[in-house]
């Protein structure tokens, strides 16, 4: 190992250089950008910084049931993106139902249990699609990573027709309680509650999950098996049916992100993809396994994308999108297994 350590030191300057450049420009230098100098305009970077930790805290959500079940159970779960979606879809038209109407729902139309029961029915039909995927499809092939990319890949297309029969193709909503939807002055600046809202919401995931994995007995049977599982075995625990609780409660996570998405962003085809995605950066940039890793992850992706499109120079915001993967990029040369992450 003690050779492999002037290689990383290195690496760890080169970060720091980055970290403290991109302060600089942010707060000094950035004439000529949308945002403009922080010192010059600082509610508009106010209003960023709020922006990046609001979507952080949604990554968080959609990422946290693919860190239980492809980092802690390392099951690769191809699905997740899908049961983002489905719960969405079920949510919306759940919310329609009790409202009463399908079309020009406001804010002022839904009251809190019209968010919440929808939410709650949504996540819940997605954390049984996900248990069915991983009894009937998954738990016969443990360990053959390939085998389970391509079958649930294969569950993927399939959910993915279905909805679109079902749903049809064009893009939703799901509407926040009128009691979420207020907005803040902030230097200046008008801001929505509902990000704020939304944010709450994954803060009180993140403890509620925090306090199952480290503070119960299920969440400590689970990291022994996942670091090992003949042990586990060998004191007599059915460590099958602790998996199975754990893919319920990481698809019944991914309905959760799916309704907030929903809320946040609307839900149409092509959503599942774009939510499996940022799950995977999610998760390879906080390390495997990890649920401060996905902490740390969902921020440094949420302050790259909302930074990015701010201030990079007016002629070249385009290119924001490749600033998540040069994130990527520099997390995995300092870190290969991720920030918090450690070898399989």
């Amino acid at each position: 190992m003690s050779r492999f350590a002037p290689l990383r030191r290195p690496s760890g300057w080169v970060a720091a250089v980055v970290a403290v450049a991109f302060a600089a420009w942010v707060l000094f230098l950035a004439d000529g950008t949308p945002a403009g100098p922080a010192v010059d305009d600082p509610g508009r970077f106010m209003v960023t910084v709020l922006d990046g930790v609001t979507f952080a805290g949604l990554l968080f959500v959609a990422a946290s049931g693919f860190t239980l079940i492809f980092g802690l159970m390392r099951t690769v779960n191809m699905v997740h993106g899908s049961l983002f979606l489905l719960a969405a879809y079920i949510a919306i038209r759940v919310q329609e139902t009790m409202v009463g109407r399908s079309r020009n729902i406001v804010p002022a139309d839904v009251g809190v249990l019209d968010w919440v029961v929808p939410l709650l029915v949504g996540a819940g039909v997605a954390a049984v699609l996900g248990l069915l995927v991983q009894q009937v499809f998954l738990q016969w092939n443990e360990g053959q990573e390939m085998r389970q990319t391509m079958v649930t890949l294969a569950i993927t297309v399939v959910l993915a027709d279905q909805m679109l029969r079902e749903f049809g193709g064009l893009a939703r909503r799901m509407v926040w309680p009128g009691a979420a939807t207020h907005f803040l002055s902030i230097a200046g600046e008008r801001y929505p509650t509902t990000r704020l809202f939304m944010l709450a919401l994954a803060v009180l995931v993140g403890v509620l999950l925090w306090l199952w994995l480290t503070r119960t007995s299920v969440g400590m049977i689970i990291r022994a098996g996942v670091d090992d599982r003949q042990m586990v075995r060998g004191l007599g625990i059915n460590i099958r049916r602790v998996f199975a609780l754990t893919f319920l409660a990481g698809s019944f996570l991914a309905g959760v992100g799916g309704v907030m998405g929903a809320s946040f962003a609307g839900a149409a085809p092509g959503t599942d993809g774009s939510w499996l995605l940022n799950a995977l950066i999610v998760v390879i940039i906080g390390g495997l396994g990890s649920l401060r890793g996905a902490a740390a992850g969902s921020l440094l992706y949420g302050t790259v994308v909302a930074f990015s499109p701010a201030y990079l120079p007016s002629q070249y915001s385009y290119y924001a999108i490749i600033m998540t993967f040069g994130l990527l990029a520099l997390v995995l040369a300092v870190r290969p297994y991720g920030l918090f992450g450690r070898p399989a």
